[in-house]
């Protein structure tokens, strides 16, 4: 009998890359109108879908607590009103968008008469992975849309009734617009083998995009047949340099922590320059104690309240996705920066300073995806940087950096116009 089950499995998944394949061919040259109105009208679904989506969520929900999962996990779990709408504006958002396919990145004429044009293309058929947040079914989904792929989406067993939930009101659109249904497909069982066999299905996915915990990111380019766009820990920092507004200083702090503790760009440790810390510090640590925040801090942090608990090393290397909070100490800007180096994810690291030769080193030499100057963590966010929604944050250093949105899903081709040139011998 599971011998049976797994063979099924496999026959399912590979019919899964068969049809996401052939659409592939369909989308590549999908007029932008017809894109944006499936865009369009998977928002409508969604809206009038509210109760339905809702009630799912809460069976979602039920199952979490009964498994113990934390408040943190719930909240990313977590689906109500105003999030749905944020969802649905999301889509709306990338319809939007300029049509990526097709545009022209560059173009030059040769001495012989050449000429040479570097236009986007769509990748083609992208697999992606995801653990607890079901509004990742309709930013990949939408995303890979837009950019002309087909996407075959296997979202977490957490997420799973929303998941179905949001992505039927995905094919609704895809219907309205006359575009085929499996231009965005779900793995519908919850079983771990399916994410096996996508990382093997080289011949049908053309690249895949794992998000959630670093167990799950390390398996797929550990296992992946297909080019991966890695998105590791949020490790973020927010660096107090000596140069800092007090009141900025503060707001951001607070903010990059406090506002949601369970998102990827969350701020998991701060520094601060030891010879401002007397006077920049107390205020914030009294801010992030009063919202609940669990401080842990080094012994400098320590003396300026008895409340922070003593930090170790494992500290420093921590994504908490929780209301906990490291604070180190540092001496200076090259401290920090050889701290962050260290400890860091490269995911998004800000620097709070008013002055600017100090700002510029600071964006110039950390190397993250994201390096901020004056502003919240928070901020990395694709919806936020004007993408419309983001499939995730890569930290990698290839193609896809920082928010992956419609025009990190493309890739390119040369075309070339002549007018009879040969090539002499």
């Amino acid at each position: 009998m599971a011998t049976a089950l797994k063979d099924q499995l496999a026959h399912d998944m590979d019919a899964m890359g068969r049809r996401a394949r052939a659409v592939a061919a369909v989308l590549a040259t999908a007029p932008r109108i017809l894109k944006d109105e499936a865009l369009r009208a998977a928002a409508q679904a969604m809206r009038a879908q509210l109760p339905g989506i809702m009630a799912a969520n809460h069976e979602d929900l039920a199952a979490g607590r009964a498994k113990g999962l934390t408040a943190a996990m719930l909240d990313r779990l977590t689906l109500d009103e105003r999030r749905i709408e944020g969802i649905a504006a999301s889509l709306e958002a990338i319809a939007e968008l300029g049509d990526p396919v097709g545009q022209e990145i560059a173009r030059w004429q040769r001495p012989n008469g050449l000429d040479i044009a570097r236009v986007r293309t769509p990748l083609g058929v992208i697999g992606v992975i995801y653990e607890s947040r079901p509004n990742v079914t309709a930013d990949a989904g939408g995303l890979c849309l837009k950019a002309g792929n087909a996407v075959i989406l296997r979202g977490g067993s957490e997420s799973a009734y929303s998941t179905r939930a949001i992505h039927a009101c995905l094919v609704e659109g895809l219907e309205t617009a006359g575009l085929p249904a499996d231009a965005i497909q779900l793995v519908a069982t919850t079983d771990r083998a399916a994410v096996g066999h996508m990382l093997e299905m080289a011949e049908h996915i053309d690249v895949i995009v794992p998000r959630g915990g670093r167990s799950l990111i390390e398996r797929v380019q550990a296992e992946a047949r297909m080019p991966v766009f890695a998105h590791l820990d949020g490790l973020c920092h927010v660096y107090l340099h000596e140069a800092a507004d007090p009141a900025m200083a503060r707001a951001i702090a607070v903010n990059a922590k406090i506002r949601r503790t369970g998102v990827c760009g969350a701020m998991e440790t701060l520094l601060c320059d030891a010879s401002v810390a007397a006077t920049l510090l107390p205020s914030i640590l009294e801010d992030l104690l009063a919202a609940g925040c669990e401080v842990r801090g080094d012994a400098g942090v320590q003396v300026l309240d008895s409340r922070v608990v003593a930090a170790c090393e494992a500290d420093w290397r921590t994504e908490y996705l929780d209301a906990i909070l490291a604070i180190k100490l540092v001496n200076g800007l090259e401290d920090a920066i050889a701290h962050i180096e260290a400890y860091g994810s490269h995911h998004t690291d800000s620097i709070v300073t008013m002055d600017a030769a100090a700002a510029a080193a600071f964006l110039a030499r950390v190397d993250s995806a994201i390096v901020m100057h004056n502003a919240s963590t928070q901020f990395a966010d694709g919806g936020e940087f004007g993408m419309g929604a983001e499939i995730g944050i890569s930290t990698g250093r290839m193609h896809a950096r920082g928010p992956v949105g419609v025009e990190q899903l493309t890739s390119f081709k040369y075309l070339v116009r002549g007018t009879g040139q040969t090539r002499p011998g």
